[in-house]
């Protein structure tokens, strides 16, 4: 066993080994270990290479602020994630963890020239640097930079891991497992209400699982927190370990990701990764401790030196002296716990540098006692050592002035700069806080959501306070909740209260612009470079973070944003506040996309929207395609038969007797109300009051910009009645628009908005037999030409079903539209096949329905227009109420540039050549000898081959296209530029006789 490995002591399983490789070699870690602590044990501080300057770098904490411990970690095929914090990971069998950033190796690295040229590298050097020459830009910089940014690699491979979603709604969360969290907990399931508990460690119990020596109501620590998770069980309380409270949203919604199986050898069958919980919570309470900063000094970034707290937690956590020999230097009593700890250890701790002149008698006391050397009112100059830490020079200060330094040998640095509450949930929610000026930090003032903050995270230090503020937040969250409290505080008995003082960066005598002070470890930002920002022009700690990057690293400023502030407001000789607050942001920690997406990938990426007509489709040999969220039959191909060939055969089919579309995923949406007609006449663009019922319109809808928005056929049932269709895609906008309109801007209208999608599947009859095929089926209903004429709608039976029947066509034949409730499409369809069969039915897909429409130059919103299109760059003039006084986007078309000459419209295109299909998307010019870069002047929107024409047709969008008409354009492709004569976009039956057989 490693000399660093203190047998017996920890929370760690000594009696069953775990074996991991790192870099290939392989490393012996016990059960309950993080990598962190497992290497460390193995006398392995060096764990990675900083981004910009590649400097050898070890773990400076033990938890999720870490900023340079970071891993690749692979368990199997695809289960590989770059960037894992191994302050986090858990040792297990089978688990593989590699160094990052670093070439060839992770001792030699060749990228550490940049740390011999770090006087180049300054703040701002790339907004300096990648400048000029400009044509440097495309071939030579964005190139280097984009080869040097990130640390980890992106994997490759597919991710065959499991990941899960729940949602929860409960009376009471509480976000973090410490003394104060675990107090709220108790307080708020003792009194009955719904609770969970979390934290994102691997155990329940926060700081007092680095301090065993605590007592609490007459038990040891550890004790007592076994006592109390047992209660918390008994009580009901959903205590959830390696669960990250990610972000904290409106209404009391709060994000946790949860590590289910990161940290077992052998995952059961089925299990997830990581599930995603969506929780919703009555009362919430903030009980994430304080985070512990480093302090700013010359080669504070060397292994081997950490947080005070990191060794205390390494030591008594996990059983792992940190090294052999210590210097502590703090501003901080805490710091002073935690040298006390390794020297009744055994680990020799050389001297604890204070910065403060006086300091708490009981503590050099102690420290004296165990042979300790005290030096108050002394500054860390610097430290030497290459891969790790050998030495560290102190100096005394008096006034302001430093004096000679001293170099102490040592193998471990313990820094504790004071500690900063955890406020970044808090601040998801758009909290304010307070600055206090006393304690140099941030505490949490207003509040906009149901939460308390309790514990550290609001300035409070020592157990017997933490647990009594837990009391109080959770009695405070009680009440709320309408219930009644009777928890009360136990007493401490050993407890380890603290003060101290907050610095800048620490006092040197040697020059500060050359010294190697970081204060974000990970992306190599130095107090000197804070400095350097605000030298030139920066004000805002917003613009400082941005010049220099400073808290743009994954641990997200965790150990860097207080810092830089405190410098920041110094050279700027203003107060903290009047510097600013960078604005923190979800997610909490560095979150992995399959947690994000969990079961919305795959085929389960995005929800598949089914017909009650696609089982036959299915069945008969469709081939089909996505269209917006639904499955729809594309073409139906016969033996032998490519795509080309079924959908000639189906359009010839359609054209020449009768052909069967399945169009139930158009969008329906009954408008009904006393003011339906209103409603109607002031959303889309067309009349509506003089529309008798029983027929149907065209309808046209704009945006505010006067834009084309969507389209469809609208039928009136009666007087206050509307059934409105919409594109497929379009179904769920235009409602939102509606409904939205109508709750905002017309509130005194009386009607009513409700989405029929799915409760009617529509069945579409197209060709000069249509009706024949129809007839026999209708009951209650004439549906000659004369009694039932072209864009007519009624109620009536078909089938034996009750329908709602439209006469109406997109294909330019006869046709109808028959709707009957959903669960009846199918029934509906095989009536129609059998009924069809003497008239050669040809059911059809989507391919098929393009081409025939296109034949007739209709359009498909979204495919020949783009956003920018208006009614009259479509050619739809017509759709437009010249009499109306009033209706969405009606302003918005007499925008000058919106009527300006030269705007794109759409036209037909026939190519010179009759076989050749243009490519939808092609960009079309004028003159094909023009110099580069050629101007455009539109693009093909629609192309299809038409079996009935004989020949190719196309759409497109071009400037000034309606004045054009019969000229030439071109159309450059890689190997050849074709030709095409602009025309109208009817190329099939121009005078619509067919349609109304």
């Amino acid at each position: 066993m490693s000399t660093y490995r203190i047998q017996g002591r920890g929370r760690v399983n000594h009696s069953e080994p775990v074996y991991f490789t790192f870099d290939g070699k392989t490393y012996t870690g016990l059960r309950g270990d993080t990598v962190a602590s497992a290497l460390l044990a193995n006398g392995v501080h060096l764990m990675g290479r900083s981004f910009k300057y590649h400097r050898p770098r070890g773990a400076v904490s033990a938890g999720s602020d870490e900023p340079n411990a970071l891993l690749g970690t692979r368990r199997g095929k695809g289960q590989f994630e770059p960037n894992t914090r191994a302050t986090l990971q858990e040792v297990r069998g089978n688990l593989e963890t590699t160094s990052q950033n670093k070439l060839p190796s992770l001792k030699f690295d060749i990228g550490a020239i940049n740390d011999a040229s770090y006087m180049m590298f300054s703040a701002g050097f790339y907004y300096k640097t990648f400048m000029w020459p400009k044509s440097f830009w495309d071939k030579v910089y964005e190139p280097f930079i984009r080869a040097a940014a990130g640390l980890g690699v992106a994997p490759s491979e597919e991710d065959p891991d499991d990941y899960a979603a729940r949602y929860v709604h409960i009376d009471l969360l509480v976000v973090g497992g410490g003394v104060a969290g675990i107090m709220a907990a108790l307080t708020g399931a003792r009194a009955g209400a719904k609770v969970v508990l979390v934290d994102e460690t691997a155990e329940m119990g926060g700081a007092l699982l680095s301090e065993p020596a605590v007592t609490i109501g007459g038990m040891a620590g550890w004790d007592w927190l076994a006592a109390a998770l047992e209660e918390l069980e008994s009580l009901g309380v959903q205590v959830m370990t390696r669960t990250t409270a990610i972000g904290y949203y409106h209404e009391n919604m709060v994000g946790l990701v949860q590590r289910v199986s990161d940290h077992l050898d052998h995952v059961p069958e089925g299990a997830p990764r990581e599930r995603l919980w969506r929780v919703r919570a009555k009362q919430v309470v903030l009980a994430q401790g304080a985070l512990e900063k480093p302090l700013v000094f010359d080669g504070n970034d060397r292994p081997g030196v950490m947080l005070a707290s990191a060794a205390q937690t390494y030591l008594n956590r996990y059983g792992v002296k940190v090294g052999s020999r210590a210097v502590v230097v703090t501003t901080h009593d805490s710091a002073w716990y935690a040298a006390f700890d390794l020297a009744e250890a055994g680990i020799s701790v050389a001297a604890i540098a204070d910065i403060r002149p006086k300091i708490d008698a009981e503590l050099v006391s102690k420290a004296r006692a165990l042979g300790i050397e005290v030096l108050p009112s002394h500054t860390v100059i610097t430290t030497r050592g290459r891969l790790r830490v050998k030495s560290v020079s102190v100096a005394p200060v008096s006034n302001g002035a430093v004096g000679t330094s001293r170099v102490i040998p040592c193998d471990v640095v313990l820094m504790s700069g004071g500690w900063t509450p955890s406020l970044h949930l808090f601040s998801h929610t758009q909290g304010k806080l307070k600055w206090d000026a006393e304690a140099q930090v941030y505490l949490p003032d207003v509040k906009t959501e149901e939460v308390e903050i309790a514990g550290a995270g609001r300035g409070l230090w020592g157990y017997g306070a933490a647990l009594e503020d837990g009391v109080v937040a959770g009695r405070t969250a009680v009440k709320a909740l309408g219930l009644r409290a009777t928890a009360r505080a136990p007493g401490v008995g050993v407890d380890r209260p603290g003060t101290g003082i907050m610095v800048k960066d620490l006092p040197t005598n040697g020059d500060p612009g050359k010294a190697r002070a970081f204060v974000d470890f990970q992306n190599d930002v130095t107090a000197k470079d804070i400095r350097l920002a605000v030298r030139e022009g920066m004000r805002s700690i917003e613009h400082v973070k941005r010049y220099t990057t400073n808290g743009m690293a994954t641990d997200q400023g965790k150990m860097s944003n207080m810092n830089g502030l405190m410098i920041a407001s110094d050279a700027l000789g203003k107060a903290p506040p009047q510097v600013g607050l960078t604005t923190f942001r979800p997610p909490y920690t560095p979150t992995t996309f399959g947690a994000l997406a969990n079961y919305v990938r795959g085929h389960q990426f995005e929800v598949t929207r089914k017909t009650a007509i696609d089982s036959w489709a299915e069945e008969n040999g469709a081939v089909f395609e996505p269209v917006s969220q639904w499955r729809r039959a594309w073409y139906f191909p016969k033996d032998g038969e490519d795509m080309a060939a079924a959908v000639a055969r189906e359009c010839a089919a359609t054209r020449k007797s009768v052909g069967i579309f399945d169009a139930s995923t158009l969008g329906k949406i009954e408008v009904v109300g006393p003011d339906a007609v209103e409603f109607m006449n002031r959303t889309y663009t067309n009349p509506w009051t003089k529309l008798a019922p029983g027929r149907t319109r065209y309808g046209l809808l704009l945006g505010e910009d006067g834009y084309i928005r969507d389209d469809g056929v609208i039928g009136r049932l009666s007087q206050d009645r509307f059934h409105v269709t919409t594109t497929t895609g379009g179904a769920a906008r235009v409602l939102n628009m509606m409904e939205d309109y109508l709750q905002t801007e017309w509130p005194d209208l009386k009607v009513w908005l409700t989405s029929t999608t799915e409760q009617w599947a529509t069945v579409a009859v197209n060709g000069p037999n249509a009706r024949k095929v129809l007839e026999p089926l209708v009951e209650g209903l004439d549906i000659s030409n004369e009694a039932f004429p072209h864009m007519s709608i009624a109620e009536c039976t078909v089938a034996g079903l009750p329908a709602r029947l439209f006469r109406l066509s997109f294909t330019g034949e006869l046709g109808f539209e028959i709707n009957v409730p959903a669960s009846k499409g199918r029934v509906l369809w095989e009536a129609l096949m059998k009924s069809g069969a003497e008239y050669d039915i040809c059911p059809y897909g989507t391919e098929t329905m393009h081409v025939l429409r296109a034949e007739k130059g209709y359009i498909i919103v979204g495919q020949d227009t783009d956003g920018t299109v208006t009614p009259g760059d479509a050619g739809l003039d017509w759709a437009l109420g010249k009499k109306k006084p009033d209706f969405i986007g009606m302003r918005g078309l007499k925008r000058p540039d919106l009527v300006a000459s030269g705007r794109r419209q759409l036209v037909g295109l026939l190519t010179s050549d009759p076989k050749v299909k243009l490519e939808e998307g092609a960009q079309i010019v004028l003159d094909p000898n023009q110099p580069k870069p050629m101007k455009m002047v539109g693009w093909v929107t629609s192309s299809y081959y038409s079996a009935t024409l004989g020949r190719t047709i196309a759409m497109a969008l071009i400037e000034g296209g309606f004045d054009k008409m019969n000229d030439t354009v071109y159309i450059p492709m890689p190997d050849k530029t074709i030709t095409a004569k602009i025309t109208g976009t009817v190329f099939y039956d121009p005078e619509g006789e067919k349609v109304k057989l």
